[in-house]
């Protein structure tokens, strides 16, 4: 049983092995809710003391009951492993968290991409692929996304707000 202190619970408080261990309970309690709600989960961090120049930003989006039975885990950050040296590396660019809502008439895209404005976004559209790339400072993303269909660069519009990048493409 966790000790309490002052009112704060030692599984969750964020110290040590307890920290981890309570933050590993509540996912877990959170993926049954998802189970059974069919809703969505995001979870995100930051590593702060890897160097005055670099930050490891991590997440996860979890999708459950969203038009079919499978569990759907979507990573996204910097912090990947090495497929040549199987070791945990920090890359300078970030890959943002995305949302593909199909719709009758057009496909919407959302991105979270903290400290980007729209002059700082630029697309690239080839066939069915978008790419998206943005800059400002010290923060970099950049995104592939497979659209359900062909789409004509003269029919993609978007736009950001507070980091919040929308991209709708027409069909």
């Amino acid at each position: 049983m966790a000790k309490k202190s002052k009112g704060v619970d030692d599984r969750t408080s964020g110290g040590g092995l307890g920290g981890f261990l309570g933050g590993l309970t509540e996912l877990v309690e959170k993926l049954n809710e998802l189970a059974e709600t069919g809703k969505q989960l995001s979870g995100t961090g930051e590593i702060p003391d890897l160097g005055k120049q670099l930050k490891g930003v991590y997440g996860f989006n979890v999708k459950v009951g969203l038009g079919d039975d499978k569990v759907k885990v979507e990573p996204f950050g910097n912090i990947r492993k090495d497929t040549t040296s199987g070791q945990t590396v920090v890359q300078e660019v970030r890959e943002p968290l995305v949302d593909v809502f199909e719709e009758e008439d057009h496909t919407l895209i959302v991105a979270e991409m903290p400290g980007i404005s729209t002059k700082d976004v630029k697309l690239d559209i080839r066939d069915d692929v978008l790419t998206i790339t943005a800059q400002r400072k010290d923060k970099k993303y950049h995104k592939e996304i497979l659209l359900p269909k062909v789409v004509d660069k003269d029919k993609v519009v978007f736009s950001c707000n507070n980091g919040m990048l929308e991209i709708k493409c027409l069909y």
